[in-house]
């Protein structure tokens, strides 16, 4: 389906800030079963939305002036203004029969403007109801002599409307997903001592999923900087139960396979004597009491000599 529903979509580039193609725009509209007839119902009732798009506007603000957290986002009158106005275009755009990358882009826009003010994704599906509600009593009003035009044409416009949630909650999942990937990088992060030496400092309660972040962290920076040594120090972590130490276990086990060498170091008296009472094997580990200890451990191993500095002008007389 290509002509007046999607004009100028091409190639599979996905619409910028976004992992959404023109082909899964399709998809979705073929699965929503949105056909030509659908544009040409939406396009029979272009003259009833001009005729009403004000009151439905108005009674829509109205709904939402109502309740305290949505009142919050129209403090000034100006913006409130100017949402007015972009909603009064969005309904029309609804019936326009013109549903292509530009309908398509501004959606996904709207959804980010969306995100990025904190609105809740209940907040905006429950006003979305609402909205459809008063184009629904007004249209079957209109159409109170044709009542079969009316559910037909009101179908067509539920496909087109959930098609705009879809794409909207795609932009929220998005951001949800960049800061699940951004804190995850923070609760197990990867650095560069030096060249060949990385440490890899760990924070806070290490449970089976976390554990699992922290081999492929540790294993794509040992790939990603040609690492030689890698400090793993857990000196602030409260507990280490038995799975979570098999794991480590495991990530000294898969450094090796890649060719590095990897320290624990900061194992503390309580965790210590967990481990033993557990029974975890931990003979195939190299352990150093402190994060300090391990690096220095970690440069003898790569070859550096570490002097202090009257020891290094005793060397240059």
């Amino acid at each position: 389906m290509v002509s007046k529903s999607s004009p100028g979509i091409q190639g599979d580039t996905a619409f910028e800030g976004t992992d959404i193609t023109p082909q899964e725009v399709e998809r979705r509209r073929a699965f929503l079963e949105f056909t030509e007839t659908d544009i040409q119902k939406l396009s029979e009732i272009r003259e009833f939305s001009k005729d009403n798009v004000i009151e439905i506007v108005e009674e829509f603000y109205k709904h939402l002036l109502s309740f305290p957290d949505t009142r919050a986002f129209f403090q000034d009158p100006k913006v409130l203004s100017r949402v007015k106005t972009a909603q009064t275009e969005y309904f029309l755009q609804l019936t326009a029969g013109n549903y292509g990358d530009d309908y398509v882009k501004g959606r996904l826009r709207i959804g980010r403007i969306h995100q990025n003010i904190g609105l809740k994704f209940d907040t905006y599906l429950g006003s979305y109801r609402r909205y459809l509600e008063s184009f629904a009593r007004k249209l079957f009003d209109s159409f109170k002599n044709k009542p079969e035009q009316a559910l037909e044409s009101y179908i067509s416009m539920l496909k087109l409307v959930f098609l705009d949630i879809g794409l909207s909650m795609d932009c929220y999942l998005r951001t949800i997903r960049l800061q699940t990937e951004a804190i995850r990088e923070l609760a197990t992060p990867v650095l560069q001592v030096r060249e060949g030496l990385l440490i890899s400092p760990i924070i806070g309660v290490i449970d089976t999923q976390r554990a699992r972040q922290l081999t492929e962290a540790i294993l794509w920076g040992i790939r990603q900087q040609r690492a030689k040594v890698v400090v793993i120090d857990i000196t602030g972590v409260p507990v280490v139960d038995s799975k979570v130490a098999n794991h480590l276990v495991q990530t000294v086990e898969a450094a090796r396979l890649m060719g590095a060498t990897a320290i624990l170091t900061g194992i503390s008296p309580e965790i210590a004597q967990t481990l033993v009472v557990l029974g975890v094997n931990l003979t195939s580990v190299r352990t150093v009491a402190d994060l300090q200890g391990g690096i220095e451990e970690g440069e003898r191993h790569l070859g550096y000599r570490v002097l202090k500095p009257d020891a290094h002008h005793a060397q240059e007389k």
